[in-house]
């Protein structure tokens, strides 16, 4: 029996009895917050687009925050040696922004790492499940083969 004729046959047979019936992705009628809306979805293109921008920020984050630090550092100098007290001040001022932008390209690292690990990490995933429940020849498995999984 293949696939589509013993899911056919489930479901027959699921009606006739009546009684207690599951609803699969919806609370029902007035219940159950999500309203039958996934909560919590995805798809491979979203997530490779925000490891993408995580990326793009991490590269100008880099250029432009190493400008701002350089040219900050300079006016620290310039103005310690001209015995100002605010280059002292601008030279902490400095270090907190390095320690803040060191924090913020990591975290972008971090995120567009992360979610090129998992995009690659799902779809191989996918593809060994899709291949475990497949017959050699190709068939799908039947409704009562895959539920041998789940007892």
């Amino acid at each position: 029996m293949s696939f589509d004729e013993e899911w056919a046959a489930l479901v027959a047979g699921a009606s006739q009895q009546g009684g207690v019936r599951v609803h699969v992705n919806s609370a029902g009628p007035g219940g159950g917050g999500g309203g039958g809306q996934h909560d919590l979805s995805t798809s491979q293109v979203e997530l490779g687009a925000i490891g993408h921008d995580a990326y793009v920020l991490f590269g100008r984050l880099q250029k432009d925050g190493d400008i701002a630090r350089d040219s900050s550092d300079t006016a620290a100098t310039t103005l310690k040696n001209a015995d100002f007290t605010l280059g002292e001040e601008l030279g902490l001022t400095v270090g907190v922004w390095n320690s803040q932008l060191k924090t913020l390209l990591q975290s972008c690292a971090h995120i567009s790492n992360h979610l090129d690990y998992s995009a690659k990490s799902y779809a191989r995933q996918d593809e060994e499940i899709e291949a475990r429940m497949r017959h050699r020849d190709g068939s799908a498995m039947s409704v009562s083969e895959i539920e041998r999984y789940y007892r």
